[in-house]
């Protein structure tokens, strides 16, 4: 039995950039649901301005933060959940978003 972590294997460096190669694909990822569900929801498919008005603006303001939020609240959830079940591996998830 490990007592704080030592006899734990440390990862090799081959597992270290897969791990970084695995979170930069989940951001990626959430980067392009946001993208995708705020500019479809905020910004009209038939183009009347090149630049973005102030109303299309303050909505994918607002919809990146709502994003962002419930993304956090489910991170949060999901850990719990795994804490409970006994996991207790503190998975990230959160992506360094946090307040």
């Amino acid at each position: 039995m490990s007592f704080l972590g030592f006899g734990r294997p440390q990862p090799s460096s081959e597992e270290k950039i897969a791990a970084v190669q695995a979170e930069m694909k989940l951001l990626t990822e959430m980067h392009n649901r946001l993208t995708r569900a705020c500019a479809k929801k905020c910004v009209p498919n038939d183009y009347r301005e090149p630049e973005l008005n102030k109303g299309e603006s303050v909505c994918l303001d607002r919809c990146a933060a709502k994003f962002f939020d419930v993304h956090l609240k489910v991170s949060e959830l999901l850990q719990q959940e795994m804490q409970q079940k006994g996991g207790g591996g503190g998975g990230g998830g959160g992506f360094g978003f946090g307040g």
